[in-house]
């Protein structure tokens, strides 16, 4: 039987987006319709009604007001759904015919932004295992900070590097995901997995992507470009990436090549049993290593710390390095204490830019970028009263950068206001044309009767 022309293109736009709970915006709610919708409902704790759908008959039906999405998209995710959301790309008013509508995003447990979703001192990983005789090719990245990673590991240890990735999802090949799933099944790790098209682990496709995304004639200068499976691992998740976001990724601008022998692992026993991460008890992070250590004052910071002890070193060269640094600032108590009031007024620099790059900030997050890159001279001359040999390493690649400081301090207010709908946010002065426009909506009486005088 027909179904009516609305629910036509929801059949159309859904079947391109298989294994997604659609959100379908339809004027100014988002639907979702049939086993979709009693997902949504359930997961939700909304209303599971029905919608008319001509001589098809009635479909189930569940929504929620669009300005809502921001409460409701994370609840989905967190429920383990991955989530299409389909727009109106078309105003209804001039449209001819039923309103055009395209999946603008994808969002799944590992590729995220939003602010409700991500723990802002854990990385939220998003990985990929390809098998290849008795190795794999892991790769993993957190698009909300624009780090990716890529290595080879033997089937034996593979257990061991997720469980140290501990990633949100994990993407395989459908021929390869019944053997991941029962390598996962063996040893108790729970993990989303999404399983992906066989044609996209090819090395000649994950090569061309991967020289794509960082505008390169090869992979040499990544160090990776004798790790067939790594590659094949990477591409995946390039694709998969480019896939979901439907926008440009311009913040991964490399891919690191990672070393798992360089660091001593620590199995899910030992973290627990130590309680490292959280405590043995009840679970939490309170009372645990981490809790007592982590005095870190920004969200970069305390990510990195946790990497460190979740993942100890093992070269002694490293370590000294590393503790020497740490004392040079533990008796030279000033400085510590100048750095950490500057540090408290810097905002999370890593996933501030993934927002940029990817246009998904709003005009307050500019401005604390612009307020975190004021502190860039500060930073760096309290750093130069360290006598630590790898702070001065560090100082010297950090480089000012006054020129964005300044684009933005002269297009936008110092409080806009959080939307872009709301107006408002562009400096008076800053374009001539927008003063102009501004001016006649606000005085636009006083305006047409100076032109009747005239």
């Amino acid at each position: 039987m027909a179904a009516t022309l609305l629910m036509a293109q929801y059949h159309k736009i859904k079947k391109e987006n298989p294994d997604t709970i659609l959100l379908f915006r339809v004027g100014d709610f988002f639907e979702t319709f049939e086993e979709a919708a009693k997902n949504a409902s359930k997961a939700l704790g909304i209303t599971l009604t029905k919608r008319a759908n001509g001589k098809a008959g009635e479909v189930p039906l569940a929504g929620f007001p669009h300005h809502a999405i921001d409460t409701y998209l994370p609840k989905l995710v967190k429920a383990g759904f991955r989530v299409a959301v389909c727009e109106q790309v078309e105003n209804p008013k001039f449209a001819k015919g039923i309103v055009k509508r395209e999946v603008v995003e994808v969002v799944t447990p590992g590729v995220v932004f939003s602010d409700k979703l991500l723990e802002h001192k854990k990385n939220n990983y998003l990985a990929s295992i390809f098998f290849d005789d008795n190795s794999a090719g892991v790769s993993y990245c957190d698009i909300s900070t624009g780090e990716f990673y890529t290595y080879e590991t033997s089937i034996l240890k593979l257990s061991e590097q997720i469980e140290t990735i501990n990633p949100a999802e994990i993407i395989v090949s459908k021929k390869q995901e019944s053997e991941l799933s029962a390598l996962l099944a063996r040893q108790n790790i729970s993990v989303k997995l999404t399983k992906i098209d066989d044609w996209i682990f090819s090395d000649e496709y994950a090569k061309d992507i991967l020289k794509e995304q960082f505008k390169t004639q090869t992979l040499k200068g990544f160090g990776i470009e004798n790790l067939s499976s790594g590659i094949i691992s990477a591409g995946s998740i390039l694709h998969y990436l480019k896939d979901t976001q439907k926008s440009n990724l311009t913040h991964l601008t490399k891919i690191s090549l990672y070393n798992p022998t360089e660091y001593m692992y620590l199995d899910l026993s030992t973290k627990r049993n130590l309680e490292i991460l959280y405590t043995l008890q009840e679970g939490s992070r309170e009372g645990s290593l981490i809790s007592v250590l982590d005095k870190t004052k920004t969200a970069m910071g305390a990510r990195l710390l946790k990497k460190w002890i979740n993942a100890p070193l093992r070269n002694k060269t490293q370590i000294d390095k590393r503790l020497e640094s740490v004392e040079d600032f533990y008796k030279n108590k000033k400085l510590r204490q100048n750095l950490q009031e500057e540090f408290k007024e810097i905002g999370d620099l890593e996933r501030l830019i993934s927002k940029v790059c990817t246009n998904r900030a709003n005009p307050r997050e500019l401005v604390y970028l612009k307020n975190s890159i004021r502190k860039i001279p500060l930073v760096k001359q309290l750093l130069d009263q360290s006598n630590s040999e790898v702070i001065a390493l560090i100082n010297s690649k950090m480089i000012n950068l006054d020129e964005i400081f300044e684009k933005v301090e002269l297009a936008i207010v110092d409080n806009p206001p959080l939307s872009l709908s709301d107006g408002g946010i562009i400096r008076e002065g800053f374009n001539p044309e927008l003063d102009e426009l501004r001016n006649l909506s606000m005085n636009a009486k006083s305006w047409i009767a100076n032109m009747q005088k005239s």
